[in-house]
């Protein structure tokens, strides 16, 4: 031995000193359901991680006197009353990146997509963290497009908003949801979207329809499907929001759409009634409300000075027979700041995306409209409502004034063009286009068949030749009356 190894050693043996490590360790009680009993464990707290003797994974979910109720993550054919279970002390994480755009994730980070494990990652984060705080936040100042005629021009989404999707199964819901991420597509917008409880074969559509569209290179895709685990079902919204939330921190504009929030709170009335708590309204636990709430308030607009990135939350929620006053909708309604709610008359009667324009609102979107997309969609959606209105005498076969005749052709006109398949997201000056051609009274004596034809043409158009959104009007008006004239001759 060297007398530099001699030395090295009688350093590390002088500054050894004996510290005794003192495991706290527990028992399954019992096991069933996705919930474990553990006796023991007295320094357990809540979301600490458990580790099982058998490989299982568990997280603190429950505090009691008799013990811990825990939710398992992964469960063995072994786990049986009895194995002994080691408390590590640490929250959950889910891994964060550049590595998981256009990967198929568990919540626990888990690649599902069968493309090996992920690369580039930045490190983990925690699932559960504080919301920014009010000082961090700035307004909603610039649009986040959704290619919905309807919602980019009567209910508009900001970067940073939180606006919900609400309506009856079967309506459309996943479809505008789907739409949205799509026209992100060199938007510098990254997005993640969240499949909570989805049959398989819902799961496979999505992902194929993402994939085919091109919008997999800018998307990361959580699922935890119909027959996971109860607990990886609960925490999936969690690590959607815990991924776009380090893009957020880093200057980013992130998109997260959690679909949907429905099975997310049955999952949780689910968990809370198997741990033997309470039910409350509508036999869910009253702390439903507090579980959302700290998820989507973690969605934001943050200022300059904690790096200007932004998460606009689409959170999914389901009605039955259109009822929006049940408790989960109205909480729902409550803590976000807006809903664009499908209606089933409108979609049976063929108007689609089925967007009620009356009961759908957005309370701080038009803050952040383009001011041209603004200044022209200005008086529509009160218009459209009034069209209605008055589109309910004809019905009856009342006499109406030309004016009003001439007020339910356009209603008719707009109603027409306001039409939208899926998956076929438009521009933002397509909006503008065929909004002017609308307002200049362009489409006045179109036929109401030949509206989509010519619509499809002009959005060709636009794409090729049309100005900028900072143009100034008149510039547009002889854009489209141009394309109009050309059309009609």
């Amino acid at each position: 031995m060297t007398d530099d190894l001699i030395k090295s050693r009688d350093r590390s043996l002088a500054n050894y000193r004996f510290e005794p490590r003192i495991a706290e360790t527990g028992k399954v009680v019992s096991v069933g359901d996705g919930i474990a009993w553990i006796s023991g464990l007295p320094s357990a707290a809540i979301d600490d991680v458990l580790i099982l003797a058998d490989g299982s994974e568990a997280i603190v979910f429950d505090l009691n006197a008799s013990g811990v109720g825990a939710i398992l993550l992964k469960q063995t054919d072994e786990l049986t009353s009895g194995v002994t279970t080691r408390a590590t002390r640490r929250a959950l994480g889910v891994p964060v990146g550049e590595g998981l755009l256009g990967r198929v994730v568990d919540p626990l980070g888990v690649p599902l997509d069968g493309k090996g494990d992920l690369d580039d990652i930045a490190g983990t984060r925690p699932l559960e963290g504080p919301s920014p705080t009010i000082s961090r936040r700035d307004f909603v100042r610039r649009p986040l497009y959704t290619g919905s005629k309807i919602v980019d021009t009567m209910i508009p989404i900001g970067r940073g908003q939180r606006q919900l999707i609400i309506g009856d199964e079967g309506l459309g819901r996943s479809s505008l949801a789907i739409d949205t991420v799509l026209n992100q597509k060199d938007q510098d917008v990254l997005c993640i979207y969240v499949l909570i409880g989805q049959r398989r074969s819902s799961v496979v559509n999505t992902l194929a329809v993402l994939d085919k569209h091109g919008a997999m290179a800018y998307t990361t895709v959580v699922v935890a499907e119909a027959s996971a685990m109860p607990g990886l079902k609960h925490l999936a919204p969690y690590a959607g929001c815990a991924i776009g939330e380090a893009w957020m921190e880093s200057g980013r504009d992130v998109l997260v759409v959690y679909d949907d929030l429905s099975s997310h709170a049955a999952t949780y009335r689910e968990l809370s009634l198997l741990l033997r708590r309470p039910p409350g309204r509508e036999a869910y636990p009253g702390d439903i409300f507090s579980i959302h709430a700290r998820l989507l308030e973690r969605s934001t607009c943050l200022g300059a000075g904690s790096g200007g990135g932004t998460m606009t939350a689409l959170p999914i929620i389901e009605t039955r027979e259109g009822e929006i006053a049940d408790y989960i909708p109205t909480n729902l309604i409550s803590i976000t700041d807006g809903q664009i709610y499908l209606d089933r008359s409108l979609f049976t009667s063929g108007f689609r995306p089925a967007i009620d324009i009356g009961k759908s609102v957005s309370r701080i979107g038009g803050q952040a409209q383009h001011p041209m997309i603004k200044a022209e969609s200005g008086r529509m959606k009160l218009d459209y409502l009034q069209f209605q209105e008055l589109e309910m005498f004809t019905r009856f076969g009342a006499k109406l004034e030309a004016a009003m005749q001439k007020s339910i052709r356009r209603g008719h006109v707009l109603r027409e063009i306001l039409k939208q398949d899926r998956y076929s997201p438009v521009t933002a000056r397509f909006q503008l286009a065929w909004m002017i051609a609308f307002n200049e009274g362009l489409l006045d004596d179109v036929q109401i068949p030949s509206i989509p034809g010519l619509l499809s043409t002009l959005a060709d158009h636009v794409a090729l030749s049309a100005p900028g959104l900072d143009e100034d009007r008149e510039k547009w008006v002889d854009y489209v009356t141009g394309f109009i004239d050309t059309s009609a001759s």
